[in-house]
């Protein structure tokens, strides 16, 4: 018998929720092969089995929360594992070890039969989705030419069996989920363990941290001229496409350098400068927004942050992220522009003192001078920081810096 526990996560992660079994009991496992996948406050873990057999019983379900070193399966070691006894066994009993010896052959298709039909390829948000919803993932077409579950398809069957459904089912859902006096409908949803802990942490943050945001805007053009003379030569040294972020990267790591105390952040009664230049990058998946942290952005050129940046948002919407790719950031960057955002106060991500917004591009009438008005492409930027420790002169000076260095894009080279 093996015991299947769950796994050490991290240092500040003490529990994890069973998203969903990939075996269920009388299946064959392999050893190494992934059997459950815990949805933690950051990432989604998939644990795997450490014997191959069979699997005789599971300890938790999905939706339930399990902590550090608890047993959540129990796997009963098949015939492969006792190959070395069976020469020892009497000739007589041959004949009964031979469909020993084939069952794991015989058993070892039908789980995958099973389970390419009970678990059909569908996207992270798909699957938790249709878990929220009741919903069997066999059962909802898709129009993707892979057979790929999205979300959307998810929540495009949810609303048809409640047109189809019977009027008996529609009489049992009002009085159940409705709990408003106009009788109104509505749909309760749990909230994932990520989105929790989303929901929590940003509470927390405004509630412990003094909060403050200044404003300033940045004029593109030199950048974006700039941009459009390299971006191809760029991309044809360095593979990788040139763009904003490494520029902002950049300008913030020699504010940064200037500004200590933006790259600090409270422990006590003490304040903890921070000699390392680790950036965290929000990016936006399905399942919640994360900031996977880009290390030593001091030391790296441009296409080296670009390259880091691509490869955590890629890993971050394949829901491929490790714990240590969130961890430990300094300071971060957030682009809401990407969405359209014109202006917004972005939220520190805690226990960080200082947070940067971008925001959408967009022309407007700029003065020149007092004589001519011109048609720039212009980004409102903001800075969030904590004032316990960062005095207002501070947070403009910072964000000033950064916009002089974005408005002299060959200054960075000389700051770098």
């Amino acid at each position: 018998m093996a015991e299947i526990k769950v796994p050490e996560l991290a240092e500040s992660i003490t529990e994890g929720t069973i998203a969903q079994w990939l075996k269920q009991p009388g299946d064959y496992v392999e050893k190494g092969e992934y059997i459950v996948e815990l949805e933690t406050d950051k990432v989604n873990v998939e644990v795997i089995s450490e014997e191959a057999g069979t699997i005789k019983e599971l300890k938790a379900g999905e939706g339930d929360t399990v902590e550090v070193g608890q047993v959540i399966a129990v796997v009963e070691e098949g015939a492969g594992n006792g190959s070395t006894e069976a020469p020892a066994e009497p000739k007589a009993e041959a004949p009964k070890e031979e469909p020993k010896k084939e069952e794991p052959k015989q058993e070892a298709p039908a789980p995958k039969e099973e389970e390419s039909k009970q678990r059909p390829i569908a996207s992270p948000a798909a699957r938790k989705l249709a878990r929220e919803k009741g919903i069997d993932l066999t059962e909802v077409p898709t129009v993707d030419p892979m057979g790929r579950v999205r979300k959307q398809d998810v929540e495009s069957f949810s609303s048809q069996p409640k047109q189809e459904a019977a009027p008996k089912q529609e009489q049992q859902a009002k009085p159940a989920a409705p709990k408003q006096d106009d009788g109104k409908p509505v749909v309760r949803e749990r909230m994932s363990r990520r989105r929790q802990t989303i929901a929590k942490r940003l509470v927390e943050v405004q509630q412990t941290a003094a909060m403050l945001t200044t404003f300033n805007e940045i004029d593109m053009t030199a950048i974006m001229e700039l941009r459009k003379r390299k971006k191809d030569k760029f991309y044809e040294d360095h593979d990788v496409r040139l763009g904003f972020m490494s520029f902002f990267t950049k300008a913030v790591v020699a504010a940064l350098k200037k500004y200590p105390y933006v790259n600090s952040e409270i422990d006590g009664n003490e304040v903890i400068l921070k000699k390392f230049y680790d950036i965290g990058v929000a990016v936006s998946t399905e399942d919640g927004l994360v900031v996977p942290v880009v290390r030593d952005c001091d030391r790296k050129n441009f296409a080296e942050i670009e390259g880091d940046i691509l490869g955590l948002a890629l890993k971050a919407r394949d829901n491929k992220l490790a714990l240590g790719d969130l961890q430990g950031g300094s300071f971060t960057i957030t682009n809401g522009g990407v969405f359209g955002s014109l202006l917004s106060t972005p939220i520190l991500n805690g226990p960080q003192s200082g947070i940067l917004g971008m925001h959408t591009i967009q022309t407007r009438p700029v003065a020149i001078d007092k004589d001519r008005m011109e048609n720039r492409p212009m980004m409102y930027v903001a800075l969030s920081y904590d004032h316990r420790i960062i005095d207002g002169k501070e947070a403009v000076g910072f964000l000033k810096m950064v916009k002089e260095l974005i408005e002299n894009p060959e200054d960075l080279l000389l700051e770098g």
